[in-house]
């Protein structure tokens, strides 16, 4: 089985899938051995350890040379937090990622100036998929709760993912309250955002996720910890 259809499978097993976020080969490697199936990146807390920030402020190519690096470091499937796909067209975009030997991507539907049009970002994902095939998870983020959007909003646009050929939604910030319904108006598997001071992965689960990830906040909660620390270690 390819590392595209160990992660794809893990999207419709028995347990949720609970994803971690790394940040570089290390990080990635202590995430492996803890026993987590599988490693997703963060986007935000990459482009930081290399000197950028979150919004594709990174260059690609500097990304996709992370993640290889990342994909190199473990044994289990990685999927990649490319933000909106760093400006490339669907095929250029999908070509240089498989060629990190990434098993799937997460891909979100806004940039610096706004949501894009569920129209638009559907045509991406499509084309992605048409150039990948089977070979990436492709998990669709919805930025509408970024943007004071709705439920409804996030459903439509998640309904449009999904036909376009996203094997996963992200609705990122959903309210907890909310995931039933995002859920069961979507179908299929769906991914939820849990922080290390909540709301944690059991309480996204109970509500109905199954797909749990972290985004930045282990990379912030490391390096708040490192902060506290400093003051410690002067003479």
């Amino acid at each position: 089985m390819s590392h595209a259809e160990s992660l794809r499978a893990l999207h419709h097993g028995d347990t949720p899938l609970v994803l971690p976020n790394a940040w570089d080969p290390v990080s990635a490697r202590i995430v492996a051995e803890s026993g987590y199936p599988a490693v997703a990146t963060s986007s935000g807390a990459a482009a930081r350890v290399i000197g950028y920030d979150d919004g594709q402020l990174t260059p690609a190519a500097e990304m996709f040379t992370l993640v290889a690096r990342i994909v190199r470091a473990v044994d289990v499937p990685v999927t990649a937090d490319m933000e909106a796909g760093y400006g490339l067209s669907p095929r250029e975009f999908a070509e240089r990622l498989l060629e990190t030997g990434a098993a799937g991507c997460n891909l979100e539907d806004s940039t610096g100036s706004g949501l894009t049009t569920p129209e638009r970002h559907a045509d991406y994902l499509a084309g992605v998929r048409e150039v990948a095939g089977a070979d990436l998870v492709v998990n669709a983020r919805i930025d509408t709760f970024l943007h004071g959007g709705t439920v409804a909003d996030a459903i439509a646009r998640g309904r449009a993912y999904r036909r376009a050929g996203a094997d996963c939604v992200y609705p990122i910030f959903a309210p907890v309250e909310s995931i039933a319904e995002l859920k069961e108006g979507i179908g299929g598997p769906l991914n939820a955002h849990a922080a290390p001071d909540g709301p944690t992965a059991a309480q996204l689960v109970a509500a109905g996720a199954t797909r749990i990830s972290y985004g930045t906040s282990l990379h912030g909660h490391v390096m708040d910890s490192f902060r506290k620390l400093l003051p410690e270690l002067t003479l």
